[in-house]
């Protein structure tokens, strides 16, 4: 022990330095994810209920906490433009995430790859939203899907009007990228299984050329139609078709809310819509996943009793990189690294759902079909 003598009072400047050294040292323990996405603009609350489930998770696991270290996350609202998810990106890029989770927007994950922006970043990132083909053939190496993409969801409708026994379907599509591509997925999809009709009906946004579109669709005379393009756009095509006396069947892919088709359409107009889901019913009771999930939401946002999809989507994405995490042999956590684990780790089963990566970068081919019930209420 040194003599009194030798001790002198630290400085001001000696103290921040210290603080400085443990709060850098502290930084250094964390591991780092972020959420690049359009939480303003966009008419729909994915972004937000995708938020909600990543931070559920990130409560959970910090409890432990993941070989030692704890998971700070962070987001940054790219308003539903490619430029402002250009933007968010780069800044992004300052905080040192390894993993960016769940960037919502065709136009920002055509700009992200048009772009190279992964190119040489030091981040990988997980699951996209839409599940455009574009996006995954041939994708990009740090680009990793959670969700099955829109052609498993075509083909699962395409399949499910088999089953139900019709011989005619009509597609109305977006005259748009999201649209037209799905249109040729459908045309691809009827080649494959045979035994079905299909005729397509393309249509622009607005409210007259939809509506247009809509009662054109209802001349047809088929069994079922299935529409295809944007989150509103596939809400506003049902509320046209109803509106234009269609009452047979109709489909659309996961991005609609239940609830956004009950606004536009009614109650009655959204009854018998059946909505393809990429997930697990986040309500349901029966799989382990479900339970550990609610569990999760619970705990971390108390005033929510009711799950969507979407977040379970977040919670998943978030709880794929932890699991990888978990058996990372770095001894600090990279982007490289992570990346290389979830292609050596194999199947996991998160109890009901699997995800692997050990093919390729689609994870899962996982898809269900939702129906509207009589209380507006998505069954599965």
């Amino acid at each position: 022990m040194y003599p009194m003598r030798f001790l002198r009072p630290l400085g001001a400047a000696t103290i921040a330095a210290a603080l400085l050294a443990g709060a850098v040292a502290a930084a250094a323990q964390e591991i780092v994810l972020g959420q690049v996405g359009p939480f303003t603009v966009i008419p729909v609350p994915d972004a937000l209920e995708i938020n909600q489930g990543i931070k559920a998770y990130v409560k959970e696991a910090n409890k432990t906490g993941i070989r030692g270290r704890q998971i700070s996350f962070f987001e940054a609202d790219d308003r539903y433009s490619a430029d402002g998810f250009v933007e968010q990106f780069g800044k992004a890029l300052q905080k040192r995430p390894i993993a960016l989770l769940s960037p919502i927007g065709s136009n920002a994950l055509k700009r992200m790859l048009d772009d190279k922006l992964l190119d040489d970043a030091p981040v990988i990132v997980i699951n996209a939203i839409p599940g455009a083909e574009s996006f995954r053939t041939p994708g990009h190496p740090k680009l990793f899907h959670i969700r099955a993409g829109d052609k498993q969801q075509i083909e699962k409708i395409i399949t499910h009007t088999r089953t139900l026994g019709m011989t005619k379907l009509a597609v109305l599509y977006q005259s748009l990228q999201i649209g037209t591509s799905g249109w040729a997925m459908a045309q691809e999809a009827v080649r494959q299984t045979g035994g079905l009709d299909l005729k397509g009906v393309m249509s622009a946004p607005e409210p007259a050329p939809l509506a247009a579109a809509a009662k054109q669709v209802g001349t047809l005379e088929t069994q079922g139609v299935l529409v295809i393009g944007a989150p509103r756009f596939m809400a506003d095509g049902v509320a046209a078709l109803r509106k234009a006396g269609v009452t047979q069947s109709i489909f659309v892919l996961s991005y609609v809310p239940p609830g956004l088709i009950v606004k536009l359409a009614g109650v009655a107009g959204a009854r018998g819509v059946g909505i393809s889901q990429t997930y697990p019913n986040p309500n349901g009771r029966a799989l382990p996943l479900a339970r550990d999930f609610q569990a999760a939401m619970k705990a971390a946002f108390p005033q929510i009793t009711e799950y969507t999809p979407f977040q379970l989507e977040g919670y998943l994405s978030a709880r794929t990189v932890g699991e990888a995490l978990k058996r990372d042999k770095e001894a600090v956590p990279t982007a490289a690294g992570l990346g290389a684990t979830l292609r050596a780790m194999g199947e996991i089963d998160f109890g009901g759902y699997r995800v692997d990566f050990s093919k390729g970068n689609e994870g899962s081919r996982f898809v269900d079909i939702g129906v509207i019930g009589i209380d507006g209420r998505l069954r599965y």
